[in-house]
């Protein structure tokens, strides 16, 4: 009531947020629709804006793709000169087999990026953790079990040693197919009982819908990123323990940088990828994909790669026993 005047008359106020008023000296104000927002003089409701990374709003959906696009050119460059000097001491040493694998798998993840970017959708949901931390995991586990043969390799090199049974394609192969079939198992769990699926997140931003994806069972999610977690440590621990042992050809070295690298992002990217929300949490996920997705490529075939078309000394058979 406005002082001084008579008891007739009151102030117009603004309706609270959330909140409308179309009509003159109206006593109470609606609420609006849970998809829409009122307008700045809050006598109409307008539709929320939908948020979500975007190629139509956000630069840096683009910056991605490039780099995802990028990189898969890199990886399949590799692959073909890889292939054409297959029988090379360089190329063969330490399961040419994995390698191939290990870049195959590389490239995969790295175009599941283009899942990350977009409107958000059931089916979306669930192929982007699935299918990454699938890829990912046939790269680490072919990772482990190259690490692993550099250690059996130098354990045969004593005469008469037990360990010569173990060296050739069967170990690793296996290795590869059990490590991975882990995490296989945890993607079908998942989405059999509880699969990501599309959020509205009303709450977080007045005015905004942000459309993200629920991971459905955060204990899937967690235990997806710690296996992977595992296997590069365990790769990590491995690689660093043999990677002072002679000979031109020992990848243990190359196999510590980048699982270093690949620890160093994630470590650095979950706590990130708690704290953000929305189209953050999504940018976060997909700089720590290329990041130690590159970081493997770089670390570990750049330096095979050099020695390659740089040294041709090295391609030769005598250079093997240097």
């Amino acid at each position: 009531m406005i002082e001084e005047y008579l008891i007739c008359c009151y102030d117009c106020v603004l309706c609270s947020e959330g909140e409308i008023s179309n009509t003159s000296d109206a006593e109470n104000c609606q609420k609006c629709f849970y998809t829409e927002w009122p307008n700045e003089t809050r006598d109409k409701c307008v539709p929320k804006v939908v948020d979500f990374l975007s190629y139509e709003t956000d630069v840096v959906a683009y910056v991605f793709l490039f780099f995802s696009v990028l990189s898969s050119i890199v990886i399949v460059l590799i692959i073909g000169i890889f292939i054409f000097f297959r029988n090379t001491p360089v190329v063969r040493a330490n399961n040419r087999n994995l390698s191939f694998i290990i870049l195959i798998s590389l490239k995969l993840s790295l175009l599941c990026i283009v899942l990350f970017i977009g409107k958000p959708m059931d089916i979306t949901c669930m192929l982007r953790h699935i299918s990454f931390g699938i890829f990912f995991t046939v790269v680490l586990s072919s990772v482990l079990a190259k690490t692993i043969m550099v250690c059996i390799a130098f354990k045969a090199t004593t005469p008469g040693s037990s360990w010569r049974k173990w060296i050739g394609v069967k170990l690793p192969n296996s290795l590869v197919v059990i490590l991975s079939s882990v995490q296989v198992l945890n993607g079908v769990l998942w989405l059999t009982f509880s699969p990501p699926f599309q959020e509205m997140d009303l709450d977080t931003y007045p005015g905004k819908i942000i459309l993200q994806c629920n991971e459905g069972s955060k204990l899937a999610f967690y235990l997806m990123l710690g296996y992977m977690g595992f296997l590069a440590a365990v790769s990590l621990i491995l690689a660093f323990m043999v990677r002072t042992l002679p000979d031109i050809y020992n990848e243990a070295k190359y196999i510590t940088f980048s699982m270093l690298v690949f620890c160093s992002v994630w470590i650095c990217a979950i706590p990130a990828y708690l704290s953000s929300k929305g189209k953050s949490t999504v940018s976060v996920e997909v700089f720590a994909i290329l990041a130690s997705g590159d970081g493997i490529v770089l670390c570990m075939f750049l330096p095979k790669l050099w020695n390659i078309l740089t040294k041709p000394e090295l391609e030769t058979r005598p250079s093997l026993q240097k």
